[in-house]
C-alpha cells in the first residue's frame, strides 16, 4: 500500500551473512498526481477525477542490500533491518477517459531509474518462513514530467510506500 494506492511484487533474497542480504525485486503499484481529488456523481455513483488525462502503472525492477540490525541484542524472532535498492523502472502510461480495461490496451511505456530506502522487520522463525514489513520512501524521477492532469506534468513517481512480504526459507 502506498499514497498512490495498492500494488503487488515478488522478491527474491540471498543472505550473504548474518548481517548482510542482497535481494532483487520486482513490482506493480499505481501512481497518481497529488493534486487529483475524486468525486463522485450523485446520480450514477461513478467516481471521476475532473482534469486527469493519464493514468500510470509503476513496475520498478530493483536489486539492492539489507542490513540486519542488532542481531545479538534481540530474540531472532523479531529482526529489524535497514535496506536500500536502485534500478530500471518502467511506467505504464494510459488514457483516463476510457473504461480501465480497455485504456490499458491503448497505453505505452516509458522508462526511467529509480530507487529506495527504507526500514523494516522479519517475524516468526528464520529457519521455515519469512514474514516480514517494510517502509520505503521510492524516489523515482522522469526528466520532464508525464501528462497527468490538463496542463499538469508528474515529474516524480515516487512515494512513501508500506508493503507486507511473505516468502518461504530454502
Amino acid at each position: 500500500a502506498s499514497t498512490n494506492g495498492f500494488g503487488l511484487g515478488t522478491f527474491y533474497r540471498h543472505e550473504y551473512s548474518d548481517n548482510l542480504s542482497g535481494f532483487i525485486d520486482f513490482s506493480i503499484s499505481e501512481a497518481t498526481d497529488d493534486r487529483e481529488i475524486s468525486y463522485v456523481d450523485y446520480w450514477t455513483g461513478i467516481t471521476y477525477v475532473p482534469g486527469k488525462i493519464n493514468r500510470f502503472l509503476l513496475m520498478p525492477l530493483l536489486v539492492g542490500v539489507q542490513y540486519r540490525l542488532f542481531k545479538d541484542d534481540i530474540m531472532d524472532n523479531f529482526r529489524p533491518y535497514i535496506n536500500a535498492g536502485a534500478g530500471p523502472t518502467m511506467i505504464y502510461v494510459f488514457p483516463y477517459n476510457e473504461e480501465y480495461i480497455t485504456a490499458l490496451g491503448k497505453g505505452q511505456l516509458r522508462y526511467t531509474a529509480g530507487g529506495y530506502i527504507g526500514f523494516g522487520a522479519y517475524f516468526g522463525s528464520e529457519k521455515s518462513s519469512l514474514i516480514g514489513l517494510n517502509l520505503r520512501y521510492y524516489f523515482v524521477p522522469y526528466a520532464g514530467g508525464i501528462e497527468s492532469m490538463y496542463n499538469t506534468k508528474k515529474g516524480q513517481f515516487g512515494g512513501l510506500y508500506l508493503s507486507l512480504s511473505f516468502g518461504s526459507v530454502w
